[in-house]
């Protein structure tokens, strides 16, 4: 079983659009990058987060998890989003796969 890290832009998106993005997220990584092999995804949507909890927190909670998986998908957008260009670097530095969504609309 293959785990699964998704990193996405939030800023600014409503909770029903970040789990929208993440469900297309999931389904093209099953569909096109493990097709014969189950994937567990790493739940790194925080909505229990401190209310008072700065960006930085959520990084550090992201990468944390990051160091746990095997493929890191990386959804539309991310190329413009500061902390998913951070996740990216670490995934590729830490040998961790990485799948870049560039696809447009």
């Amino acid at each position: 079983m293959k785990k699964l890290f998704i990193s996405q832009p939030m800023k600014g998106k409503t909770d029903e659009e970040i789990l929208k993005e993440r469900e297309k997220a999931i389904a093209s990584a099953k569909r096109n990058f493990v097709e014969d092999e189950e994937i567990e995804v790493i739940d790194s949507f925080f909505q229990s987060a401190p209310a008072d909890a700065r960006p930085l927190w959520f990084l550090g909670k992201s990468l944390e998890l990051l160091s746990t998986a095997d493929i890191a998908y990386f959804a539309k957008g991310w190329e413009n989003a500061r902390g998913c260009r951070i996740e990216n670097t670490c995934a590729i530095e830490y040998g961790i796969d990485v799948i870049e969504d560039y696809t447009e609309d």
